[in-house]
């Protein structure tokens, strides 16, 4: 199950968001409080549950020059991938969530809706985060 959030720009560097997106403590400012609880993070990997109690551990696993990737940790429902896809176009860049899921039928139904919401919010997030600071 691949899921994409808008593409959002960014009033900042590529280099400066993808070195914010690299450290794992960030991931925090770009989740919505209201609908996570218990968040811990160390600069490689961060864990939260997200609304309905299903934990979620992403653990830092690469980067590249135009995206930063996360994978699902130990006690993750099901393995994914998160990719946040990132493009300079002159002063500004783009970033964009994509999730990619090793879920069946029955699962899909029941998160994809929810998750669809998560990485929209996260990408208005990582807007706002660099309008304010």
């Amino acid at each position: 199950m691949i899921i994409q959030s808008t593409s959002v720009s960014i009033h900042a560097s590529l280099t400066s968001v993808r070195a914010f997106l690299c450290d794992a403590r960030n991931l925090s400012f770009l989740l919505p409080q209201e609908k996570i609880s218990g968040f811990q993070a160390t600069q490689e990997q961060c864990s939260f549950k997200a609304q309905g109690g299903i934990l979620i551990n992403l653990l830092f696993s690469e980067k590249g020059d135009e995206f930063v990737q996360y994978r699902s940790g130990e006690g993750s429902p099901f393995s994914f991938t998160l990719t946040i896809s990132l493009k300079q176009e002159g002063v500004n860049c783009h970033g964009q969530v994509t999730f990619d899921g090793q879920v069946n039928g029955f699962m899909k139904v029941l998160i994809e809706k929810p998750l669809k919401g998560l990485f929209e919010q996260m990408s208005i997030q990582m807007k706002a985060h660099f309008e304010e600071n």
